[in-house]
């Protein structure tokens, strides 16, 4: 199993928006990828920005790909992401995983 790992901020006053959109548009539409098996939004709150970490699950580098596309490192945006978001890291980072809980 692959883990895809990108982090992305918002201004506070965006932060509530941002992760509607993750939660009800980005990660259903994750859900009819094949090989997709589930992901976390991670939230932190920090001198008047919001830090989301999304960090997605894939059978293998494959169903990434049928994602990402085949630069794969590129992150995936919705056009209201681009919106929301105030700075984003340029690179999604992707992990083996090890172990699960």
């Amino acid at each position: 199993m692959i883990a895809r790992l990108w982090r992305g901020w918002t201004l506070l006053e965006n932060a509530d928006a941002y992760e509607g959109l993750l939660r009800e548009q980005v990660l259903p539409g994750l859900r009819q990828i094949d090989g997709y098996r589930g992901g976390y939004i991670l939230r932190q709150e920090s001198q008047g920005e919001v830090e989301f970490v999304v960090m997605n699950f894939f059978e293998s580098l494959e169903a990434v790909c049928a994602f990402a596309g085949p630069d794969y490192t590129v992150p995936v945006f919705e056009p209201e992401a681009r919106q929301l978001l105030s700075k984003v890291e340029p690179l999604a980072h992707h992990y083996e995983v090890k172990t699960t809980p």
